[in-house]
């Protein structure tokens, strides 16, 4: 229940499900049915509901989970627990920007993937890298990383975090100036968004899409505007407040542009002063400099 919660953007009631989980949770008796089921339950459940927390709005209450679940994964000693955890947990350091201890960790994971055989977190691995490389300079090196591990998870059949890699390669191949490719991918992710029911992302996608939409030669504003209220509509609703606060940036950029300086504050201001934890992450940091630019 928590994991459809999760991805199908219902990220509140996936915390309740997850907490349900971590409670009832009894090691001696639960952990011997990770060898039945595939998975342990409780290191599922803190390396999700981490996610979870972090789209809520809570960095520092998504980065202790997440460690709690590897440090579980790692006690217990099941490979299979293990790979779980290493693929679920770099998503929730990348978003918070902690793109070094996000690398180790695929790392490792790719070891033990290796060792084991599984082609599917081989995949994974490979699109999270991408992420990373398209957020710190490495658009070109992105695009093929992006590219060669989602072809790899397709072709083990999955289609889970799907919208997410399209978002992430659209955003690389504008970077590298390849805007009708960009508008092809972004295209694909809010459609499979809608056709798969993978909601969790959706936000994101309508931003990247705006994004994308200003640096289409000429830029379109409209477009980009109408997206990142698209973007700003779908966080609010599904309480998103990670994902509302890089919306109302990104709206915040378009409107200083457009010399709506007063207006573009009273939009951020609220959503940056919403939260409570994770000012030493990138997007808190990016949010502080803007307000106080936007001020001065």
């Amino acid at each position: 229940m928590g994991s459809s919660f999760l991805f199908t953007g219902d990220s509140k009631e996936a915390v309740a499900h997850y907490g349900r989980v971590i409670a009832l949770y009894d090691p001696a008796e639960n952990r011997q049915h990770a060898t039945r089921f595939s998975i342990d339950a409780r290191v599922a459940a803190l390396s999700f509901r981490a996610w979870a927390l972090w789209l809520l709005g809570y960095p520092d209450a998504a980065f202790a989970d997440a460690e709690r679940g590897l440090k579980d994964a790692r006690e217990i000693g099941h490979a299979a627990s293990l790979m779980h955890t290493l693929a679920n947990t770099p998503p929730t350091l990348i978003q918070c920007g902690s793109y070094e201890a996000a690398s180790e960790l695929l790392n490792e994971r790719g070891l033990l993937a290796n060792e084991k055989g599984a082609s599917l977190w081989k995949a994974i691995a490979a699109t999270l890298r991408g992420r990373i490389l398209a957020l710190t300079g490495g658009a070109s090196d992105a695009v093929q990383m992006i590219t060669s591990g989602l072809t790899a998870v397709r072709a083990t059949g999955a289609t889970l975090w799907e919208p997410e890699n399209l978002s992430y390669l659209a955003g690389a191949y504008a970077k590298c100036g390849r805007i009708d490719e960009a508008t092809r991918c972004i295209g694909e992710a809010l459609t499979v968004t809608e056709t798969s029911k993978e909601k969790w992302s959706e936000a994101e996608s309508n931003r990247v899409a705006g994004e994308i939409a200003l640096t289409s030669p000429p830029p379109n504003s409209a477009e980009a505007e109408r997206y990142f209220e698209r973007a700003l509509a779908v966080s609010r609703k599904q309480q998103a407040k990670s994902w509302e606060l890089r919306a109302a940036m990104s709206m915040a950029r378009l409107w200083r542009g457009q010399a709506k300086r007063y207006e573009a504050r009273e939009l951020l201001a609220p959503v940056y002063g919403w939260f409570t934890e994770g000012f030493d992450t990138c997007d808190l940091k990016e949010a502080k400099a803007l307000l106080d630019e936007l001020a001065s």
